[in-house]
């Protein structure tokens, strides 16, 4: 090997391992969000639904009997088939319950992963967002799956159902979707929380599912239990016991503590990488046909600019 060939490799060597201990892998999301297909195998879901990853994922048809996939161009229509099976009864008991069908939004990439915006979970093939929205008469255009808006059942600017548009068969629709034993927990917004708890009556088991969060006004987010006899999935702790109509949901109406002061120089959070999540991610993520190759995983660092050498 020559003087400058050395120094070249010696020099890649360095600067590569500075970079990796600087953190500056590529962020999760963005690899993930390049991977267009699931990978081959069988379907498994490995690690926790804000930190984890998904292999053989199976598609939901994007049309189907009694629901229809939203934001087609995102291609986030995937999942454990678990979820699959959930969606298809469920749309069917809610379409006996007069719903005409589910508007479908996210549910996970082709190989699950951060997703490059909207959620810090959906990532294992376990969540999926249902609008409000009836599904309409017709079959949606592609332009229409991306143009057309879910529509929130809250007031603007208050933490109150909007009268107009909420009813007893957004509340049953809830109900419904809680009703399956693999349903761990559907997020909704505090104020139709405080408005299942008040209209429930005597029949009220279902509510404990019903956790409230932040950003779920148009939509609410079912999420699944870990499928039986998956061991690389991380379940969640179930939720407290109870209905959750107490202090628990009380918190949400309190008036804000003052923020506290900052000190220093803001500082962005600091973004998942590959390294982040369970190491059977990186087969997943690579897996062929149609995963990234090994270069795509970590930060490509620039050739050192050398002198030339002299004659």
């Amino acid at each position: 090997m020559s003087a400058r060939v050395f120094a070249i490799a010696l020099a890649l060597s360095a600067m590569s391992a500075a970079a990796l201990a600087a953190g500056n892998d590529p962020p999760a999301k963005k690899l993930f969000s390049e991977v267009t297909v699931p990978s081959p195998g069988t379907p498994r879901v490995i690690g926790s639904y804000a930190k984890g990853c998904l292999a053989g994922a199976d598609a939901l048809p994007v049309t189907g009997p009694h629901w229809q996939v939203m934001r087609l161009s995102r291609n986030r229509n995937w999942g454990d088939p678990e979820l699959i099976s959930y969606i298809e009864k469920f749309s069917q008991d809610a379409a006996k319950d007069g719903w005409n069908g589910l508007l479908i939004g996210d549910m996970a990439q082709p190989r699950g992963g951060p997703m490059i915006t909207g959620h810090a979970s959906h990532q294992i093939g376990l969540d999926v967002d249902i609008w409000y929205v009836e599904m309409p008469d017709h079959t949606l255009t592609a332009e229409e799956r991306e143009t057309m808006q879910a529509e929130s059942l809250v007031m603007k600017g208050k933490l109150e159902v909007d009268p107009n548009r909420w009813s007893s068969r957004d509340t049953q629709l809830l109900k419904r979707a809680a009703s399956f034993p693999d349903v761990a927990r559907i997020f909704v917004s505090p104020a139709i929380k405080k408005e299942a708890c008040n209209t429930a009556g005597s029949d009220r088991g279902w509510l404990r599912k019903l956790r409230p969060w932040y950003g779920h006004a148009d939509h609410f987010h079912v999420r699944l239990r870990c499928p039986s006899g998956q061991r690389g999935c991380v379940a969640q702790a179930p939720p407290p016991r109870g209905d959750g109509c107490g202090s628990d949901l009380a918190w949400w109406f309190r008036p804000p503590p003052p923020p506290k002061p900052h000190k220093g120089p803001y500082r962005p959070p600091r973004q998942l990488t590959l390294a982040d999540l369970p190491k059977a991610c990186s087969t997943v993520l690579t897996a062929d046909p149609g995963g990234l190759s090994d270069t795509n995983l970590v930060v490509q660092t620039p050739l050192p600019h050398l002198r030339p050498s002299t004659n």
